[in-house]
């Protein structure tokens, strides 16, 4: 497992960028005509796939139809149910062989190609097994497992933490120093800052945003607690229309506007009435790599997400908190994704993380597309008025040469859903990981976090401040802490009274 490390930390250096701010003003608004005789919002019911969408080639695409489905859930379970979610291309079966050393520190060859073994039959006395929805497997009641044995108490995590899109030039700047970037992802060089306000000029979190052009581009997001969304021109439209008919609205209340490609200025929509104030929802998901190279850290980071739930229980604003876990492998592996929706049971949440263990991957990339694409797109995050949050812990990047969706596909959608993504580089997280980890935070207007150490090199020197990322002027905390003062940030700018 060391070595595997060690080798993955060969391939990175440590570069320091300066911080930007940005500043922004006011405009004028005027209507568009609406585009005749086509649907403007996404539905709760049908995903509408983008075909001209194709990664990892970087290039202009157009999308013309909502690939995601509008959150639509009302409560969150009592109880975590796990999903299991099958490779939809079975894979090559694997056997220890002496020659290959594998990420997880498992000698690994391919074999000839076999069906998939069965699933692991469910006790007698189990709930029956439920229906999922689609692109799963099968959701199964969730049963609690024995305690764990519990041991001494673990070093503290550190992290640190940048705001590429309070540093937008810096983050240009990253993407140009590595020429893999422009394989990976989506073009996000024209973008433009979006605030609704409702008529006392207080921000409307969680509105619905559509951005039409006149030749038929669209792109579709939601306004986050602080009632702002970024809108990035050239990641839906491939032919620079001079303008876009921007539509927002909330609790049925509508307002319209235009946006001019190329200005300097913010877009503020206002709508007719005032925004609602009420006890603040959190759906807040945790998306975890469960590789074997996380081994040597997935326990303090277990011990880090109890801290981070318990944390955002006591926050002052008491939010009504869901809780959801994605935890991922690879082919080959015991499993490829698996699930624990939404629940507003943290005790049992807590004994579903005390569950998850390392083990499996082979190589470096691992099934991070296809957990972030179930992630976003399968998991019952509630309807209108909530927060949604994704913390994604990983130590590897996606792999890229297994069939749609890739990464950039999935988070179009989770900008149209609302859900802001916390990207979390673990040990080990080489280049590629690292582009992939903040394309996803920036575009959905999250962080990208970072685990630090005493020794930027060495994951065992213990905490500290040193990183091997490609960041500069960073703070640094507890990885526990720092995720809650995020949270805390984000809630703090919805309505107050």
């Amino acid at each position: 497992m060391e070595r595997s490390k060690q080798m993955k930390h060969a391939s990175m250096a440590s570069r320091r960028l300066p911080v930007r701010s940005m500043a922004f003003a006011l405009t004028v608004l005027a209507g568009l005509p609406a585009l005749a005789g086509e649907p403007l919002w996404p539905g709760p019911a049908t995903v509408v796939a983008e075909p001209d969408l194709k990664a990892p080639a970087l290039k202009r695409t157009r999308q013309t139809a909502p690939n995601f489905r509008a959150p639509a859930a009302t409560v969150c379970s009592d109880t975590p149910r796990m999903r299991e979610v099958p490779d939809p291309q079975p894979p090559q079966r694997v056997r220890d062989v002496p020659t290959l050393v594998g990420k997880g520190g498992r000698s690994k060859v391919l074999m000839e190609a076999m069906p998939a073994p069965p699933p692991a039959p469910v006790a007698a006395d189990a709930p029956a097994v439920a229906t999922s929805v689609a692109r799963s497997g099968l959701a199964v009641p969730y049963a609690p497992a024995p305690a764990p044995v519990r041991q001494q108490p673990a070093a503290p995590v550190t992290a640190g933490v940048v705001d590429d899109n309070a540093d937008f030039g810096g983050f240009q700047q990253f993407l140009q120093r590595h020429a893999e970037a422009a394989q990976l992802g989506r073009d996000v060089s024209v973008r433009q800052r979006l605030r609704v306000i409702d008529a006392q000029g207080r921000p409307v979190p969680d509105a619905e945003v559509a951005v039409s052009s006149a030749d038929g581009a669209r792109m579709w997001a939601r306004t986050d607690a602080g009632g702002q969304a970024w809108l990035h021109l050239n990641a839906f439209d491939d032919r620079d229309s001079a303008s876009y008919r921007v539509d927002v609205r909330r609790d049925g209340r509508q307002a319209q506007a235009q946006l001019r490609r190329g200005q300097k200025d913010a877009l503020e929509v206002r709508l007719p009435a005032a925004a609602t104030a009420a006890r603040a929802r959190l759906d807040l998901v945790f998306m975890v790599d469960a590789t074997g190279s996380m081994g040597d850290e997935i326990d303090k980071l277990r011990a880090s997400l109890h801290d981070i739930v318990r944390g955002i229980e006591q926050l002052p604003s008491r939010p009504d908190v869901c809780l959801g876990l994605v935890a991922y492998r690879d082919r080959g592996d015991e499993y490829f994704v698996r699930s624990w929706d939404l629940t507003g049971n943290v005790a049992a949440f807590q004994q579903v993380l005390d569950g998850v263990r390392a083990g499996g991957g082979g190589d470096m990339p691992e099934a991070m597309n296809e957990a972030f694409d179930h992630a976003v797109q399968t998991l019952a995050w509630r309807g209108p008025a909530t927060t949604r949050l994704l913390v994604s812990l990983a130590d590897a990047p996606p792999h890229m040469d297994y069939p749609r969706p890739h990464y950039d596909q999935t988070m179009l959608a989770a900008l149209g859903k609302g859900i802001k993504v916390f990207s979390v580089a673990a040990s080990g997280q080489d280049t590629t990981g690292e582009i992939v980890q903040r394309q996803i935070a920036q575009y959905t207007g999250g962080r990208f976090i970072f685990l630090t150490y005493k020794d930027a090199s060495d994951p065992g020197s213990g905490p500290g401040r040193e990183t091997v990322h490609d960041v500069a002027d960073y703070s640094v905390d507890t990885l526990d802490t720092l995720v809650v003062r995020l949270v805390r940030e984000e809630l703090a700018q919805l309505p107050k009274g």
